[in-house]
């Protein structure tokens, strides 16, 4: 049975396998909070600001010493100039080119619960070499690589399809607060009390309590829920 090989796919239809899998790769996604000190709490409350872009760090192993260590034995960076190439602008796009990785049959190495193989850029190369023939020219090497996601807003849109944003949301009362008071602070409008009351039917709005916890309805056109 022939083993399934790391391969890697650019935009431009360069197609890159490895020569030998790697021994272990690496995944890694942070998300971005701004902390917002709220005077008279313990600690800063954390808002989401965004996501970040994926990263996989994996190491290619390069070998070209099956014929032997002769002057016409083939110099390893013959196989590593395309993952090299991958770094430099292309013409067209004026970018480097994207590509995707992926480990044998749909066995993609990066975003967990995505239906496809995300867009990688080559982020950053390093070429390590480690064994020489008599005449100096390389034949074993070692490539880190870095690559990072690199979705376009219209592909992300297409694969995770956004919400609005302006959604339900439960709001508690505070000692002092008023209706007009928490419609002003959700709506930026106190004349919108009324949707809050009817989504909380509430008969009279002067009747809510500290520690209350409300439905906060989203506003529709015209300021209709």
């Amino acid at each position: 049975m022939q083993l399934d090989r790391v391969t890697i796919t650019s935009e431009t239809g360069t197609v890159i396998r490895a020569m030998f899998n790697p021994e272990k790769y690496t995944v890694s996604k942070s998300v971005q909070y701004a902390e917002i000190g709220i005077p008279g709490l313990d600690s800063p409350v954390l808002q989401f600001v965004r996501g970040q872009n994926e990263r996989v760090t994996m190491e290619l192993f390069f070998d070209t010493t099956d014929g032997g260590m002769s002057d016409d034995v083939d110099d390893v960076r013959d196989y590593t100039k395309d993952l090299y190439d991958l770094l430099k602008v292309d013409s067209e796009t004026h970018a480097p080119p994207r590509s995707t990785i992926v480990w044998g049959d749909g066995g993609q190495l990066t975003s967990y619960g995505s239906n496809i193989p995300p867009w990688m850029v080559l982020e950053s190369l390093s070429e390590e070499f480690t064994l020489f023939n008599p005449s100096g020219i390389p034949l074993r090497a070692r490539v880190s690589t870095t690559w990072r996601e690199a979705w376009t807003i219209e592909e992300q849109l297409q694969e995770t399809p956004r919400h609005s944003a302006d959604r339900t949301k439960l709001r508690r009362v505070l000692r002092g607060e008023t209706l007009s008071h928490i419609a002003w602070t959700m709506y930026g409008d106190p004349r919108q009390w009324r949707a809050i009351a009817d989504a909380n039917n509430l008969d009279n709005p002067r009747r809510i309590a500290p520690g209350q916890v409300l439905n906060v309805p989203p506003l529709g056109p015209g300021g209709t829920t």
